[in-house]
């Protein structure tokens, strides 16, 4: 389990679809990219802007209920990936004891901006779904041109 950070909860430009990315933490900061619902994409926002709605949405009233049963949220952790689809636990406290809650990714996520708690996803979805970081694909086009240069020929070019 690796620990991630939340980067963004945005519309992806290229494809018009909403997602969230989250970044692996240490390690090589491989990226990974959740396509979500449009009510959660705009939860996350508003949870990372800190707006307080005048009554509470569904996500905001989850913590309150969580509260108002002394239960806490320990951490989130997507768990799987499977057909394409991505599957998350939320890690709960009660009385002492731990409960697990299968849930969406993005409702996890959309609460786990809401409390302050830690985000994990397991290293297998991490190897399957991530990418590198802009920077690390970067150095990899950079170094795939170095190598072309050693092994290229002026008599490569010719007619």
């Amino acid at each position: 389990m690796l620990e991630v950070e939340l980067v963004e909860a945005d519309v992806d430009r290229e494809v018009g679809v909403p997602r969230m990315v989250l970044r692996e933490l240490g390690g090589s900061g491989r990226l990974l990219t959740i396509f979500i619902g449009g009510v959660e994409m705009h939860a996350i926002q508003l949870a990372l802007e800190g707006h307080e709605p005048p009554r509470p949405m569904t996500h905001d009233l989850f913590r309150d209920v969580l509260g108002e049963l002394g239960s806490v949220l320990e951490r989130v952790v997507i768990t799987e990936l499977k057909e394409s689809t991505f599957f998350a636990e939320l890690h709960l406290s009660s009385n002492g004891q731990a409960k697990l809650v299968s849930s969406r990714p993005s409702d996890a996520v959309a609460l786990a901006v809401r409390v302050g708690c830690r985000m994990f996803v397991t290293e297998d979805v991490l190897d399957e779904a991530a990418t590198p970081p802009p920077e690390a694909a970067a150095d990899e086009v950079v170094e795939q041109f170095r190598e072309f240069i050693d092994t290229v020929n002026p008599e490569d070019f010719a007619s």
